[in-house]
């Protein structure tokens, strides 16, 4: 897969791949106009989102109705270096679902493509290139 990033003026820069803009922005203290999630919110957002998506597929799959669920994601950082320390995921459903799922929508959630993305990071490999 190939993205390609450009910066279409300010402080935003921009993600494009197969038909889709991912727009990012830096806030009005960092220089830009706040117009667009920083891309380090567009990072935790997707953890949040990716096990949205595996909860929503184990709900699918049984049948389950997914009306009141949520996930909230709660971001624990070291107070001396702002450093992300702890990611929580809290999955709230209504009084109503089924309490002997609890258990399988926490394992759907941890199968998130992104959370094991960064259990096993990849190689990084930044250099330039004259085009």
């Amino acid at each position: 897969m190939e993205m390609v990033v450009d910066f279409p003026g300010g402080a935003r820069v921009d993600a494009h791949f197969g038909s889709y803009t991912i727009k990012t922005d830096q806030p009005p203290m960092g220089g830009g106009e706040g117009s667009a999630p920083t891309p380090f919110l567009t990072f935790l957002a997707s953890l949040g989102t990716c096990a949205g998506i595996y909860v929503l597929g184990f709900c699918r799959n049984r049948g389950l109705p997914t009306d009141g669920i949520r996930i909230v994601q709660r971001i624990h950082t070291n107070s001396m270096n702002g450093m992300v320390e702890n990611v929580e995921l809290e999955i709230q459903v209504p009084p109503a679902f089924p309490e002997k799922y609890y258990p399988a929508l926490v394992r759907s959630a941890e199968q998130c493509a992104v959370k094991k993305a960064m259990e096993h990071p990849p190689v990084f490999d930044v250099h330039t290139a004259v085009v």
